[in-house]
């Protein structure tokens, strides 16, 4: 017979792992108990590293308009939760109740305009009331101002004249002491005074005294004796050119041998009251 090359028999492959038994199955490898900690670890630590780097990375713009987004529809979830869950006086109330409310708060509404415009009216109307009260006690509180003065109950002061009549004779008379008055009323003095102490007003009577040559006249309830000092508060131009004028009460005076000096100062001051008149029969008419 031909010779044959022979060919060895195939050398099983030893095992690579530790047999656990020494029946005939396949043989099972094994991973070893630390390798597969330390492989947990370390995807765990992993994990960590990943979560802290997005936290520590800056959003985008587009993470910031998404978590906007997300906060306000969450926002408006919760608030129309609570709108339909919130109780109203006039949940489950018919239509036609309704329709009657509403009437009924128009009627209302329509009442209190109506009071508030009355309101209103009464309140201008008070207003000017009121302004024409006090328009009316302000005329009334100058005329009584001006009645006073007229009256020489009350001290007064202003621009006028001091007129002083020298009578070294004594001739002087109640003559020329009542046609000074005269004058210097026609010329517009609203209130008049002779020594400080007579007070001039409507009523006031001038006379001569006990004898004509002791120089002592009678001014209403007063008596004066020369030099005779008269104050007259009015326009001092007016006051002093009717004193000065041809025939009037310098010439008077000069005649029976007496002098006539006019003063201008800047203020004249009456502080002499008239006793105040009594009345027997006249009275005010309505």
């Amino acid at each position: 017979m031909p010779d044959h090359p022979s060919t060895p028999d195939p050398v099983p492959e030893p095992a690579t792992g530790p047999a656990t038994g020494s029946g005939s199955g396949p043989v099972r490898h094994t991973e070893p108990v630390h390798d597969r900690r330390e492989t947990s670890r370390t995807s765990a630590r992993s994990g960590r590293e990943v979560l802290l780097t997005a936290l520590r990375r800056r959003p985008g713009r587009g993470q910031t308009v998404a978590g906007v987004l997300l906060a306000l529809l969450g926002f408006a979830a919760a608030v129309q939760v609570n709108a339909v869950n919130s109780d109203t006086p006039y949940a489950g109330t018919r239509r036609d109740d309704l329709v009657q409310l509403l009437q009924t708060l128009s009627a209302a509404q329509d009442r209190s305009s109506r009071q508030l415009a009355e309101l209103r009216a009464t309140r201008d109307s008070l207003v000017a009331s009121t302004d024409q009260r006090a328009a009316a006690l302000e005329e009334a509180q100058a005329q009584l101002e001006a009645v006073q003065v007229l009256a020489g109950t009350v001290g007064v002061a202003g621009p006028g004249v001091v007129i002083t009549i020298d009578d070294p004779t004594d001739s002087v008379s109640s003559l020329e002491l009542l046609n000074a008055i005269q004058e210097l009323r026609d010329a517009g003095a609203e209130a008049i005074e002779i020594n400080d102490t007579a007070r001039v007003v409507a009523q006031t009577a001038v006379g001569d005294g006990t004898s004509l040559s002791d120089g002592r006249l009678t001014v209403g309830s007063e008596t004066v004796t020369a030099p005779y000092v008269i104050e007259a508060i009015g326009n001092p131009d007016t006051l002093s050119a009717a004193v000065a004028f041809r025939g009037g009460l310098t010439d008077d005076v000069e005649v029976v041998g007496g002098t006539v000096t006019v003063d201008t100062p800047d203020e004249v001051r009456i502080t002499s009251l008239a006793p105040e008149a009594e009345t027997d029969f006249v009275q005010p008419s309505t």
